[in-house]
């Protein structure tokens, strides 16, 4: 079991803090635990309720009328949304309650049904991404059980793996070089995968060397390969400001003759300094945007 603190169902389920304290007074939906410093404590059931809670007043349904309904008869509203409604906003709260309660199966309906309608990029890009990206913060700060993210992010990387498994990109076809890598220490791949996938399905070669490579067998691998471009995440190291800037400047020091591209929360809005052969990326459609430039040769040295 989980304990959440408010500002965590406040994160995953987009219900502000006061609104939380109201529904817990005026409607009883709430019974959180107190630490001894009175600080409120949240269970995966309350996670759950409010989730639910929340999507059906987002459809409608009055918060009094929710108020009186029991478990299975929310349940089973919440369901109907959920399956016959395909809104971002919807499927992002049906994969957390996936999530909370390890349901594979609900996992399956949800990216099925979306990659139907939108198409994979599109279903990664608006419901996946923007829940992966809520989850990665909340296992940050310690806000959510690790074997629930684990859970999670292993049957995403599962579809990433499938989806680029399915590529084939002949010889002839290739346009750029790419060479993906997290570096020593980081093992948050799914940016990297989702990076990949995007760059070969817009017939780019990539050479995928995964989490947690030490910098030198970066060197030698490099070597070999002499790629275009060299694109990483830094989600959780380095970790001081100083540090992430030295990793910049030394990678752009060590491939002068690479443009190297990086994302990730220790580098966007971080206030750091790009030397020339470096392009920072603040979004997935920066990557795109990127890939799709037909003048990015200007970056390359």
């Amino acid at each position: 079991m989980s304990n959440y603190s408010i500002k965590d169902l406040e994160l995953l389920s987009g219900v502000k803090a006061h609104t939380l304290r109201i529904w817990e007074q005026r409607y009883n939906f709430l019974k959180p635990q107190r630490t001894d410093t009175n600080i409120r404590l949240y269970s995966d059931e309350d996670l759950r309720l409010i989730l639910n809670v929340s999507l059906l007043k987002e459809n409608g349904i009055r918060i009094s009328n929710i108020a009186k309904m029991d478990e299975r008869e929310m349940r089973e509203k919440v369901i109907k949304i959920t399956d016959s409604q395909t809104s971002f906003p919807e499927q992002i709260y049906a994969l957390t309650l996936a999530m909370v309660e390890l349901d594979e199966e609900r996992f399956e309906k949800i990216m099925g049904t979306n990659i139907l309608k939108h198409g994979f990029e599109k279903t990664m890009v608006n419901i996946v991404y923007p829940f992966m990206s809520r989850v990665g913060l909340l296992w940050l700060t310690g806000g959510i059980n690790p074997a629930q993210e684990h859970f999670i992010s292993n049957l995403v990387r599962q579809k990433l793996m499938v989806a680029i498994d399915s590529q084939f990109i002949s010889e002839k076809e290739v346009k750029d070089k790419y060479m993906l890598f997290l570096p020593d220490g980081e093992l948050h791949d799914i940016g990297l995968l989702f990076a990949n996938y995007l760059l070969r399905q817009r017939k780019n070669r990539t050479y995928y060397l995964g989490q947690s490579l030490p910098f030198e067998h970066l060197i030698s691998i490099y070597d070999i390969h002499k790629p275009d471009f060299l694109l990483t995440i830094l989600t959780v190291t380095p970790t001081s400001f100083i540090e992430v800037q030295r990793f910049v400047d030394d990678i752009s020091q060590k491939f002068p003759k690479s443009t190297i591209l990086i994302s990730g929360p220790q580098i966007v809005g971080q206030g750091i300094e790009e030397p020339d052969n470096v392009v920072i990326l603040n979004k997935f459609q920066d990557l795109v945007d990127f890939i799709n430039d037909p003048n990015k040769s200007k970056y390359q040295l």
